[in-house]
C-alpha cells in the first residue's frame, strides 16, 4: 500500500515538472511576451501583405519591439453600413500588431507622433521573401493621414507603400506614359531629321561652310608657318622688359610719390572747403542784410529828392512864363470901383 502511493505520487512530481517545463518552454518560444506589458495599434494597406505573417517582428528603425497579432481584410473587419459608398478604404487589408511598451520607452502621445510623421511600411527581409513591419518617421506632407470611413477598434498608425510597391508603381506610371508616346511620329522626324542633315552635309548650306572653314584653317595655318613668329615673340620680350625697366625706373617712382602728394593736398584741400563755402554764405548774408539797411534809408531821400525836383520844375516853368514877376512880385490887384 505504501509503494502505491510513494508510485503514485512520483508519477504527479513527474506530471507537475512536465507541465511546468512545457510553460516554460512556450513562453521561451514567445519571448516572454506573455509577461510584458504590450499594446495593440492597426494600420492598413492598399497593397499586398504576401510575405508577412503573424507573429512577423514589428521594428522601429531596426530595433524589434513587438509582433504581429492578426491581418484580415477591412471588409470582413468593419462591414460597410447601410447608405455608404464602396470607397477605396474597404479594398484594404489591416494588420493589427501588439508593441513592447518597456522596449519602446518613453515617447510622445500617438497623435502628436502621427503628426510628426510616424508611419507603418511593409519591408523585406533580405531576399528570403520574409517580411516584416517597420514604423519609422517619414515626411507627413507627403504622405497625409487617410480620412478612414469606419471607425477602428484601436489605435491607428497610418501606413505608408513600401519601397517595392512605389517602385512598382514609378515603374507602371512610367511604363503607361511611354506607352501614350506618338512613337511612330518621333521615328519619322528622326527620320527627316537625320535625312535633313545628310542633305547639308553633302551638298547644302552646311557642307559649304565646312568647306569654307576647311579654307580658313589651311590659310591661317599657312600664314602661321610663313611668319617671323619667333621674332614676333622676341621682340615682345624685348617690350615687356622695357616696359618693366620703365616702372622701376627712378622718374616713375619719383612721378608716383609726386602724385601721393598731389593727392594728399588735394584731399586737405576737399576738406578745407566745406569751411570755406560756410564762410562764403556768411559773408552774403551779410551783403544782403547791408543792402537791405541801405535800401531802407535810401527810400525817405529819394522821396524828398523826388519832392525837390517837382519844386524846381515849377519854379522853371514859373520863371519861363513871367520873368519879372521873380524880381517885381506880382501885379496890383485892378480896381474895381473905378
Amino acid at each position: 500500500m505504501g509503494g502505491g502511493r510513494m508510485l503514485y505520487a512520483r508519477v504527479g512530481a513527474l506530471v507537475l515538472v512536465g507541465i511546468v517545463l512545457a510553460v516554460a518552454f512556450v513562453l521561451f518560444l514567445a519571448g516572454g511576451r506573455g509577461l510584458q506589458a504590450t499594446e495593440v495599434f492597426e494600420t492598413y494597406f492598399e497593397e499586398s501583405v504576401q510575405g508577412l505573417d503573424v507573429g512577423a517582428p514589428v521594428r522601429y528603425r531596426g530595433v524589434a519591439i513587438g509582433r504581429v497579432t492578426q491581418i484580415g481584410l477591412v471588409a470582413a473587419e468593419y462591414p460597410r453600413q447601410a447608405g455608404t459608398s464602396y470607397s477605396a478604404g474597404f479594398q484594404r487589408v489591416f494588420l493589427r500588431f501588439a508593441v513592447d511598451l518597456a522596449q519602446v520607452g518613453e515617447t510622445p502621445d500617438l497623435a502628436e507622433a502621427v503628426r510628426l510623421g510616424l508611419r507603418s511600411r511593409i519591408t523585406a527581409q533580405g531576399i528570403t521573401g520574409v517580411n516584416y513591419l517597420e514604423l519609422d518617421f517619414v515626411n507627413p506632407d507627403r504622405f497625409p493621414v487617410p480620412n478612414l470611413p469606419w471607425t477602428p477598434r484601436n489605435p491607428v498608425i497610418p501606413g505608408v507603400p513600401s519601397t517595392v510597391a512605389q517602385v512598382t508603381n514609378a515603374a507602371e506610371l512610367l511604363i503607361s506614359r511611354l506607352a501614350d508616346l506618338p512613337v511612330d511620329e518621333i521615328a519619322r522626324d528622326i527620320a527627316g531629321l537625320l535625312s535633313n542633315l545628310n542633305r547639308q552635309t553633302g551638298d547644302g548650306d552646311l557642307a559649304q561652310v565646312l568647306r569654307e572653314a576647311a579654307l580658313t584653317m589651311t590659310l591661317l595655318r599657312s600664314t602661321v608657318q610663313d611668319s617671323d613668329l619667333a621674332g614676333a615673340v622676341a621682340e615682345f620680350r624685348a617690350a615687356a622688359t622695357d616696359a618693366r625697366a620703365l616702372l622701376g625706373s627712378t622718374e616713375i617712382r619719383n612721378a608716383l610719390r609726386s602724385t601721393s602728394g598731389a593727392a594728399a593736398e588735394l584731399n586737405r584741400a576737399a576738406q578745407r572747403l566745406p569751411q570755406a563755402v560756410e564762410g562764403f554764405e556768411r559773408t552774403m548774408r551779410s551783403a544782403r542784410e547791408t543792402t537791405v539797411d541801405i535800401q531802407a534809408e535810401l527810400i525817405p531821400i529819394l522821396i524828398d529828392l523826388r519832392a525837390t525836383t517837382a519844386n524846381l520844375r515849377a519854379t522853371a516853368e514859373q520863371l519861363r512864363r513871367a520873368p519879372s514877376q521873380l524880381l517885381f512880385g506880382a501885379p496890383p490887384t485892378p480896381d474895381r470901383r473905378r
